[in-house]
């Protein structure tokens, strides 16, 4: 089973990509059921804003970054999203890119590493999640979540502490145990 940890800040400057560095190297040594792990930067696959002709779950796509994406999201079994929050919700990065697949989402598991200021990203999650669920993602509820993400962030490194290291497991651990039994319905 391949677990994918997906950056979904795209910005200039973001601090998503020290907080993922951390969770895949974490993931990646303490598996806890998955085969793989692996990391996709939606900054490095860079999906214009939707520009298929045909409705996604017609999987008739015309565009080569949406085949690549199609056969990124159609070979991970379960996700990590490492998600900030964006005026109250969850970037438009993150938006465009589930937009742009439908059927290869399906019967998978989300997990989230959030952060952002005070709140840790938090009602990012929860529109991330109702836009999931109605293309058949089972989000878990255990997750990480980073407030005041400023303070972490020594030298362009994420220092992790143990709430942050527990919260990882678990949910890793809570992601292996769904992937394995939404499998027979993929």
């Amino acid at each position: 089973m391949k677990l994918n940890v997906v950056i979904c800040s795209t910005r200039p400057g973001r601090n998503g990509k020290p907080v993922a560095d951390w969770f895949f190297a974490h993931a990646a040594a303490n598996k806890g059921g998955f085969d793989e792990v692996v990391l996709t930067d939606l900054a490095e696959v860079n999906l214009p804003l939707l520009d298929e002709p045909n409705h996604p779950r017609m999987k008739k796509y015309t565009q080569e970054h949406t085949k690549r994406w199609s056969a990124i999201v159609e070979g991970s079994d379960a996700f990590v999203f490492v998600i900030p929050e964006y005026n109250f919700t969850a970037p438009p990065a993150f938006v465009n890119a589930v937009d742009y697949l439908y059927s290869e989402w399906g019967y998978k598991p989300a997990g989230f590493v959030s952060y952002g200021g005070i709140s840790g990203g938090l009602r990012s999650v929860q529109t991330a999640k109702t836009m999931l669920t109605t293309l058949k993602v089972m989000p878990v509820p255990e997750q990480v979540v980073i407030p005041m993400v400023f303070g972490h962030l020594k030298d362009g490194v994420f220092e992790a502490e143990k709430p942050h290291l527990d919260s990882a497991d678990a949910m890793v651990a809570e992601l292996a145990k769904w992937a394995a039994a939404l499998k027979p319905l993929r």
